[in-house]
């Protein structure tokens, strides 16, 4: 795997060892972070949280991209030792924070993130019950844009949201997802 753009484009993202985590494909990421800049145009001082981070790629690619900050969540140990060798290398430790644990144990946000990137193990439904916690968490806002990335026939299913974009790419479904404006 290899950072697309930005900064770091073309340097080399480890991934972990084991069967335990599914790197999101170069493709996949090229693609996903295409349709988030042409609705973002710029990632410049965005504050970031890449969950079910697995390698830490996405949050990396957004911090190549000029992101101010990301939040690295993951809970699989060797991942989270992983992202932090990644983030060793890539020298991001004052704009990254890695947290070991499991994205439906975090608390209250502060404020909402600008952009939250989710790429649970598919099939699972993880990512809807995410979403539904994040939101009551307040760690999405009005502002906010989430990238979810699911198996390509999964269904989204997050009844606060609205899908703004969606595009299937090799075995993934990348959805951009807003919330949905107030009846």
């Amino acid at each position: 795997m290899r950072i697309i753009a930005g900064d770091w484009r073309g340097r080399k993202v480890e991934a972990p060892r084991g069967e335990t985590t599914r790197p999101t494909a170069d493709r996949t990421r090229e693609t996903m972070f295409n349709m988030l800049a042409s609705r973002l145009g710029s990632f410049a001082d965005l504050s970031v949280a890449d969950l079910f981070a697995g390698s830490g790629a996405l949050g990396l690619e957004a911090l190549s991209r000029g992101a101010a900050h990301c939040l690295f969540v993951e809970q699989d140990a060797e991942a989270v030792k992983t992202i932090r060798k990644n983030v060793d290398a890539f020298d991001a430790r004052r704009r990254a924070t890695v947290q070991a644990g499991s994205v439906m144990s975090l608390g209250p946000a502060k404020v909402p993130h600008d952009l939250i990137l989710l790429d649970p193990p598919y099939e699972t439904g993880a990512g809807n019950v995410a979403l539904d916690r994040l939101l009551r968490l307040g760690w999405i806002g009005p502002a906010t844009w989430i990238a979810l990335e699911t198996w390509k026939s999964e269904p989204v299913a997050a009844k606060s949201f609205e899908v703004a974009a969606e595009r299937k790419v090799g075995k993934a479904r990348i959805n951009l997802l807003r919330l949905a404006p107030l009846p």
